[in-house]
C-alpha cells in the first residue's frame, strides 16, 4: 500500500509564498503534468509573486505570473502527503506523523535574476528528486 494518497499531494511552504515556494509549485506542476498535486503557502504572504522569480521561471518556459501568495491553512497541511518547508523555521506548521522535508535555499527576495537562477535550478533538482521518490515520472 502506498504511503501517500493517489495522486500524491505536496505542499510547499516559505515565509512570503512569493519566491521559492512559487517556483517549486511551478516546477512541480510542470513536471508532474497532473499526475500529482501541489499547493503552496506562506506564514506571512506577500502582496504579489516576486517579479524576479517570475522572470527566472519564464527563462525556463514556466509561467508563474498568475500565482497569488496565500497563507497556509491547517486543512492544507493535513491534506498533504509531503510538506516541504523553505526557510520559514518555527513559523511553518508541524503535525506529528506528517512527512516533512526542509529545503535549505537562499531567499530570492531583493536579489537580481543572476542570483536567483542558481536557486531556481536547485529547486528544480529537488522537485525532480521528490517526484522520483513519490513514484511520479516527470513529463
Amino acid at each position: 500500500m502506498p504511503d501517500h494518497t493517489d495522486p500524491p499531494v505536496v505542499l510547499f511552504l516559505c515565509v512570503h509564498n512569493a519566491g521559492r515556494s512559487q517556483m517549486a509549485l511551478g516546477f512541480f506542476e510542470h513536471h508532474a503534468a497532473g499526475r500529482a498535486v501541489a499547493r503552496s503557502g506562506g506564514s506571512e504572504p506577500a502582496s504579489q509573486v516576486n517579479p524576479v522569480a517570475i522572470a527566472a521561471m519564464a527563462e525556463r518556459g514556466i509561467d508563474i505570473s498568475t500565482g497569488h501568495p496565500k497563507r497556509w491553512t491547517d486543512e492544507g497541511v493535513r491534506a498533504a502527503d509531503v510538506v516541504v518547508t523553505m526557510g520559514c523555521g518555527d513559523a511553518c506548521p508541524f503535525y506529528p506523523g506528517k512527512r516533512y522535508e526542509d529545503w535549505a535555499l537562499d531567499d530570492p527576495a531583493g536579489q537580481g535574476v543572476d542570483a536567483v537562477r542558481p536557486i531556481r535550478d536547485e529547486i528544480e533538482r529537488l522537485v525532480l528528486a521528490l517526484l522520483d521518490e513519490l513514484g511520479v515520472r516527470p513529463a
